[in-house]
């Protein structure tokens, strides 16, 4: 199994200015804390990443700042998620010539898609290169779910060898695990995101933590996810417990404007959200300071 699509992935934000013009220094700044701290990947243009909102140029300068700073010491696997298959195809071959490890494709749509129509966009995007792809399983904002039948038959195609799930609705995360691999090869890595799930994701014998957090405190992440891979139960509730205020303000304001908040505590240069996401209150900002101290964070 592709050490990218195991163990803890690393989101970071992608330094731009209101108008998607992004910031590839700061970029670097918080690439090469990533490859300092020692993450196993890194998440490039994911949601945290505000890839929605960057166009195919300034995806392209990112992904160039980002080789630059890992040069190939830690996989970069790159979100080329777009409306229609021919520019995420596009997206794809951008990163397989910049030097990505690896691509993160969600089904990014305003008409709804049909499971038929998502399958085929997969297909084809999978075979437009030579580049492992996971699936980017977010129904928050895409509006589209995967069923397991779906997953199956996508686990199959030359090519696409990992997904990336949202948090069990029931917490059941052994129980998900056991029903997705019994359907699927025996090398497709299953990981989840929403960063409040990692410690029972990762003790369930999920391969990945698709993190957000940690794309700006690489540190607490890891050892976060070293605990519960080593199958530490005590070691792991503890390290969540301290992130626990944290996982709360993640739940109920969405993680991506938190992080500007936490770019700013920690003085790293994060730049400024998409219009029109604007930076959270100072009430907000004030309890997510509150979160940091908690976990010793500075």
């Amino acid at each position: 199994m592709p050490k990218l699509f195991t163990g803890l992935s690393a989101f970071p934000l992608t330094p731009a200015d209101p108008d998607g013009i992004v910031d590839t220094a700061a970029l670097g700044t918080l690439v090469d804390r990533l490859v300092t701290a020692g993450v196993d990947s890194i998440g490039l243009l994911g949601s945290t990443g505000i890839y929605a909102y960057l166009d195919r140029a300034q995806r392209g300068r990112a992904i160039a700042a980002a080789m630059e700073v890992t040069g190939g010491r830690v996989p970069l696997m790159v979100g080329i998620g777009a409306l229609r298959t021919s520019w995420a195809i596009d997206l794809a071959r951008d990163a397989e010539r910049a030097g990505a490890s690896g691509l993160l494709l969600a089904p990014v749509s305003y008409a709804a898609l049909t499971d038929g129509e998502a399958a085929a966009h997969y297909r084809a995007v999978a075979g437009a290169t030579a580049l492992p792809l996971c699936i980017y399983n977010n129904p928050g904002t895409t509006n589209f779910t995967f069923s397991d039948a779906l997953i199956a038959d996508l686990a199959t195609v030359t090519g696409i060898v990992a997904i990336k799930m949202p948090l069990p609705a029931d917490d059941d995360y052994a129980g998900e695990l056991a029903r997705l691999r019994a359907t699927t090869p025996e090398t497709f890595a299953i990981g989840y995101s929403g960063d409040w799930g990692a410690a029972p994701s990762l003790l369930a014998g999920g391969d990945a933590w698709y993190s957000v957090v940690a794309g700006l405190l690489p540190d607490l992440a890891l050892r976060l996810t070293r605990a519960a891979q080593g199958g530490d139960a005590n070691e792991t509730a503890a390290i969540d417990a301290a992130f626990a205020p944290l996982w709360a303000l993640f739940k109920a304001h969405g993680s991506l404007r938190l992080m500007y908040a936490i770019g700013d505590r920690l003085s790293l240069p994060v730049g400024n959200p998409p219009l029109p996401i604007m930076r959270a209150g100072a009430d907000v900002v004030a309890t997510v300071g509150a979160a940091l101290d908690r976990l010793g964070a500075n």
